[in-house]
């Protein structure tokens, strides 16, 4: 190559050696390193670039930043391994500082909403009523002011808020602190006040950001409210959810539920209903109870179940030799489905989850019954989507739907207890994650004829499941930040069960204030069972397994070995802990 056009470019450039030494450089390289004299220093070193990435230049974007100057990087045309370099400096500052403004400036739409205004509202005194709601509404448009966002009332419990990006970057900074702001309001009430936030941010509109301002907020009321969620064209955050999802005292929504139901129900020409992969007790509790319901309204409904543990196996059994139900696995029901056909889901709101995602794709009109906090990969197009995070199971929720299709209980004893032992199996024998209203629907299931005694035939367990429980618990180990882990041994079908039942356990342990319980099932995933008394959100840190579930009561399912897992869960919820205690 020759080297002596180099001095005569009128910007600053250089030729890089084989070996990544500056073999030649012109006068101008000076506005680039503040001195001229380079030739024999190492390109590389100098300026931090790879030689891979350099050889790319001419194709991507290499910007280096030197002096408070920014330079975009050009190299010759397709240069080979074992030759020399020509790179020229094309100075970026002005046309980088101007798009880092435009980054900055790009609209922000926000909406808050009120956490359970009506219950706040409600049970307030009639001289203080607007008291709660007026102080939220100061602390919210003080904490905009603070950022030059201003804050737009739209209801009595909705704002609409615009800003920027920069902005936005200082709150996600300081973790959305009008959350904590708003919590800490004394209320008259058993239950904190508390406001959720959904944030949308989008190169595409400001129709895209709103959209996805809308999306983030149903989400973040979805997992429970308090919290801020912020939606941008690069994914999704999520800030705060400290508080437990707070029980509902209105029951208009499960009455306006089951009236839509009924008209789909009956609209289809049959019903195929379906829950998590693997279901345990809940999801097949609530399956049962939709059937009821299908059954009670002349519908034919079939269950689709193609793999059951052996937990599940006494219910299973004793629905099968019924021949009351008709289930059936996956390929039967993709045979039977018509435009007609009407898929009812529970226990789950995620699709990467149900039972069979061929039948999601098949069947156009979808109803779902959950209590799990939403994700983003939830269902977004369902045609009824009852999904309520502050009940304590599916069960419970299909047991109040169930109050609404007739004046009269028409479900028959075995439908009642497969529902109170989806109950009590997601609320640890309502020991956890129970309200007011858990305990209304477990009563009208035994008047409804369930005999809690039978029901505890439900959970019996293999004695080597027993034993690998009580294994595990008695090598479990205890930290001095009040977490304990324990781990079970073997290849079993009842791994998740087993590694709840021992998660729970730990909890007894005075100073415990979460259990981390992992093993391995017979596909070699990992199994996380994580419980908490309240202190700390296992939700969270098992979304950082690509899991989920409750403030108090989560898991997962990871593909990595247990050892790796193990290590990571240990690293990750270890972090969590003091970052709390600091704050």
């Amino acid at each position: 190559m020759k080297k002596s056009f180099i001095t005569q470019l009128p910007i600053p450039a250089c030729v890089v050696g084989k070996d990544g030494n500056v073999v030649k450089a012109n006068s101008f390289i000076k506005n680039v390193f503040l001195y001229e004299d380079i030739v024999g220093s190492n390109f590389f070193a100098l300026t931090g670039v790879r030689r891979d990435v350099l050889m790319t230049a001419n194709i991507e974007e290499v910007i280096i930043e030197k002096n408070k100057r920014i330079f975009k990087l050009w190299t010759n045309e397709n240069p080979k391994e074992d030759e020399d370099i020509a790179v020229l400096f094309d100075e970026a500052t002005a046309r980088e500082s101007f798009r880092t403004q435009l980054e900055a400036d790009r609209a922000v739409i926000m909406y808050i909403n009120i956490d359970n205004y009506d219950a706040l509202v409600s049970s307030s005194l009639d001289d203080g009523k607007r008291a709660i709601p007026s102080r939220i509404d100061s602390i919210l448009r003080k904490w905009g002011t603070s950022y030059d966002s201003p804050v737009i009332s739209i209801s009595d419990d909705k704002y609409v808020v615009y800003s920027n990006i920069s902005k936005l970057k200082k709150m996600a900074e300081e973790n959305f602190s009008v959350l904590d702001e708003v919590r800490k309001i004394e209320a008259e009430v058993d239950f904190p006040a508390s406001v959720s936030i959904g944030v949308g941010s989008s190169d595409i509109s400001l129709i895209e950001a709103t959209e996805l301002a809308e999306a983030a907020l149903e989400l973040a009321l979805g997992r429970g409210g308090d919290q801020a969620v912020v939606k941008t064209d690069e994914g999704t955050k999520y800030y705060g959810g400290t508080l437990q999802a707070i029980e509902k005292s209105n029951r208009g929504k499960a009455r306006v539920i089951a009236h839509a139901m009924r008209a789909m129900i009956k609209d289809a020409d049959k019903v195929l209903i379906m829950g998590h992969r693997w279901p345990d007790m809940d999801a097949f509790g609530s399956s049962i109870g939709a059937s009821a319901i299908c059954e009670y309204l002349g519908k034919d409904a079939y269950i689709v179940v193609d793999k059951h543990n052996e937990a599940l196996e006494y219910i299973y059994s004793q629905a099968e030799e019924s021949e009351d139900y008709n289930i059936i696995r996956q390929e039967k029901a993709m045979k039977m489905v018509t435009p007609k056909t009407l898929l009812i889901i529970v226990d789950t709101n995620r699709p990467s989850l149900v039972e069979s995602m061929e039948l999601v794709r098949e069947c156009k009109t979808r109803i779902i019954i959950d209590h799990h906090r939403l994700t983003e990969d939830s269902f977004q197009n369902a045609s009824i989507a009852y999904i309520e995070s502050y009940a304590s199971s599916a069960s419970e929720l299909m047991a109040e739907l169930l109050q609404n299709f007739s004046q009269k209980r028409f479900i028959n004893k075995f439908e009642a207890e497969a529902l109170l032992a989806g109950i009590m199996v997601d609320t640890n024998n309502f020991s956890g994650r129970t309200g007011v209203r858990t305990f209304e629907a477990a009563a009208w299931l035994k008047r409804a004829g369930a005999d809690a005694t039978e029901v505890k035939r439900f959970f019996q367990m293999e004695q080597s499941d027993f034993k690998s429980k009580a294994s595990a618990i008695a090598r479990a180990d205890f930290t001095d930040y009040g977490v304990a882990y324990a781990s079970t041994r073997g290849h079993t079908g009842n791994t998740q069960i087993i590694n709840a039942q021992v998660a729970d356990e730990l909890l007894m342990v005075k100073g415990v204030k979460a259990s981390f319980v992992l093993g391995t099932n017979e596909k070699d995933q990992t199994i996380i069972s994580a419980r908490s008394l309240g202190e700390i959100n296992v939700q969270s840190l098992m979304e950082k397994f690509g899991g989920g579930g409750h403030f108090t009561s989560a898991a997962a399912q990871v593909e990595e070995p247990l050892e790796y897992v193990e290590e990571q869960l240990h690293k990750i919820v270890k972090a969590f802990i003091y970052k709390e205690k600091e704050e």
